[in-house]
């Protein structure tokens, strides 16, 4: 594999850059849109309304993704909601020879679907510029060599065809960073990093640094010699960039499949670094057969998607990876990724990366994980290695106690509506959870806050694992717990550790929580809706809200529903799906799967499903109306109904009334109270 990469010819690219083409202003203003793309150049105006918040989902929704290659230039922004109006369609970029978008704050946040940006670049873009860029996008913008920027000044350069210096697309990113924009790519930087063309800077963190529990795991990992493979430096501090050695990476059908291409291209035949490590799920279209839309049918998405899997498990077979596939005896996969990962993989101190933005779900245990875009997981393939700059921290610290029928849900909610993460403060940065209140939850509770990390804007979610961390992973594969405790030795943030920001929350203060349609950082108490919100559809799982202890929940609130003489009206459609075989196998035991059938629930096999517009539970209308205990509702997410998300007590509570109450509000009562900590 060396050999053959050693003989790749790469080189840098020219000092500037000329762009000829027309630049696309992504607006509120459907009609703004239509405009330019009938030909209408917009002369910049700050006044102009741009979209915030864009979405990777908007970008490249689920079911592009079906497409791994250069057809993805077809669909770039057919997902984009202006208004109440999605004006562009297939190919619509392409025609319209455009070489630059312009969208507002927060671009490309959500999945980290490498996708997107290809999808940008197929279909002629070169540049894209937004008033602050997501990390996972912006990594994968310059993993595939499409300029990336927030200096609006270039509109007017790149408008003019002026030779623009390649230097004004770096601005003051890393040494890392800096080098694969200059060389076009991750893997053409991969390629001159093995011949010894780039070189990395040296850490030179004092050793007595006071140092956060993830400025920890990552010193630990920090490879000084790739060649031999030496691993650790005494201290590093945000700004410090280098490479660390993974020990795990696993990624899905959505990122196998085009990943395998990229491998092909990049290393030909050869086999994977050290398989061992390395994971494959089939999670996200399993129950896709059931929901896909006669229309999506004839234009072949429904095959294009059995392809992913297909591809998926032929090269696993191909390479001697582990995939976890579909069932055999029914519709349905082995479990979600981030949850199997929590469950079977993850241990305390360990840096874990999967092809999905929701990796910081096993930050729970005290893991550095975090998602990567396609390139980066290619690059890891070769090497086990995964480029870094040390992100800054943030502290939520939460303190008191939450009142009855207030879960991690509604905790993670009210941060997503915190002054400092609406700023887009917290984007790229390591988002460390601690306080009473976060030590007094269950693993698969802190997990909900981990895996919101994303939502956050966050690089990755950490808690520092305690006694009911060991004791977990004891209890769950049988490992002794000296075994366990000695992993977590030195794992706490030192007295005197930097913090970017420390953020406060009373946990007492909180109530039942909602995030109302378009955007999980829509949060408001369940107190301050308007009026009654009827109910069509309740969707829990995902792997947010498919754990052992979500179903604990779930099935508590069904009992007493039950017991009440309550259960779902029949004009409410009401789906549980479970997380991995493993919860499933525990809830029937405790006889969950029978109390939310009583309750009238229809009980899913696992899989990711709804969540991704892939299963049971979608909506197929505008105006049809959402509850779900997953951890998006962006634009079209899970079909082009109106979603609201809520934790697991609030989602059953409003399932069996019809409409959107909080636990303990409902006609009937009881108290399911939140998890045990066991769970």
């Amino acid at each position: 594999m060396l050999e053959h990469l050693l003989e790749t010819e790469v080189a840098k690219r020219p000092p500037t850059v000329r762009l000829q083409g027309r630049i696309l202003f992504l607006t509120e203003d459907p009609d703004l849109i239509r405009r330019q793309l009938a030909g209408e150049d917009l002369e910049w105006d700050p006044s102009i309304p741009l979209r915030d918040d864009i979405s990777t989902d908007e970008i490249t929704p689920g079911w592009v993704c079906y497409h791994f290659d250069e057809k993805l230039g077809e669909y770039p922004y057919v997902g984009l909601l202006c208004g109440d109006e999605r004006p562009i369609g297939r190919n619509d970029i392409r025609k319209g020879g455009f070489v630059c978008s312009v969208s507002g704050k927060r671009r490309g946040k959500g999945s980290s679907r490498e996708a997107s940006p290809y999808a940008e670049r197929a279909a002629g873009l070169r540049v894209v510029i937004g008033e602050n860029i997501e990390r996972i996008y912006g990594e994968n913008c310059a993993n595939i060599g499409l300029l990336a920027s927030t200096d609006f000044s270039l509109i007017e350069k790149i408008r003019n065809g002026e030779e623009i210096p390649l230097d004004a697309f770096i601005g003051d990113a890393g040494r890392i960073q800096r080098d694969i924009i200059e060389y076009g790519g991750l893997l053409d930087y991969a390629v001159a990093r093995l011949k010894g063309l780039v070189t990395l800077p040296a850490v030179a963190t004092p050793a007595d640094r006071p140092q956060t529990i993830a400025e920890k795991i990552i010193a630990r990992h920090w490879v000084t010699d790739a060649a031999s493979g030496a691993l650790g430096v005494p201290a590093v501090k945000p700004g410090d960039t280098g490479f660390l050695r993974a020990d795990l990476r696993f990624s899905h059908e959505y990122v196998t499949p085009m990943a395998s291409t990229f491998w092909e291209d990049f290393a030909g035949d050869a086999g994977l670094n050290h398989t061992e490590s390395i994971v494959f799920f089939r999670d996200h279209l399993a129950f896709l057969d059931e929901v896909i839309t006669e229309e999506r049918k004839a234009a072949g998405l429904l095959d294009a998607a059995h392809a992913l899997h297909d591809r998926q498990r032929e090269f696993a077979a191909a390479k001697g990876v582990r995939l976890h596939g579909e069932l055999p005896d029914r519709t349905g996969s082995e479990g979600i990724c981030h949850i199997m990962v929590q469950d079977r993989y993850a241990l305390p101190g360990q840096i874990i990366i999967g092809s999905d933005s929701h990796t910081p779900h096993s930050g729970a245990l005290g893991c550095v994980a975090f998602g990567v875009g396609t390139s980066a997981i290619v690059n890891a393939w070769a090497t086990r290695d995964v480029r870094l700059e040390v992100p800054e921290s943030i502290r939520v610290n939460i303190t008191g106690q939450p009142p009855p029928g207030v879960v991690a849900k509604d905790l993670i909610l009210e941060l997503l509506r915190h002054p400092t993460v609406k700023s887009g403060e917290a984007i790229g940065r390591i988002i460390e959870f601690t306080g009473e209140a976060v030590e007094a939850l269950s693993i698969d509770e802190r997990a909900t806050l981990t895996n919101m990390a994303a939502e956050v804007g966050g690089f990755t979610g950490v808690i520092a694992p305690d006694e009911k961390a060991v004791g977990w992973i004891a209890g769950r594969r049988g490992v002794p717990a000296a075994e366990v405790r000695a992993l977590c030795d030195g794992l706490h943030s030192d007295a005197g550790a930097n913090y970017a920001a420390t953020i406060e929350m009373d946990a007492g203060g909180v109530e039942p929580m909602v995030a109302t349609p378009g955007d999980p950082g829509n949060g408001l108490p369940i107190s301050a809706l308007e009026g009654d919100v009827s109910l069509d559809t309740v969707f829990v799982g995902a792997c947010t809200g498919a754990k052992r202890a979500d179903f604990e929940m779930y099935a508590g609130v069904a009992r007493e529903a039950v017991a009440a003489g309550k259960r779902v009206p029949a004009t409410v459609r009401a789906y549980a799906q479970y997380g991995s075989i493993d919860v499933e196998a525990w809830s029937r035991e405790q006889g969950h799967d029978q109390a939310l059938r009583d309750a009238g629930f229809d009980v899913l096999a696992p899989g990711c499903g709804a969540c991704i517009n892939a299963g049971p539970g979608v909506s197929t209308t505008a105006e049809q109306v959402t509850i779900s205990s997953i951890n998006r509702n962006f634009p079209g997410r899970s079909g082009p109904g109106q979603v609201y998300l809520a934790s697991p007590l609030t989602c059953v509570a409003s399932a069996i009334e019809g409409r959107i109450v909080a636990y303990g509000d409902q006609e009937w009562s009881g108290e399911a109270g939140s998890p045990d900590g066991a769970c």
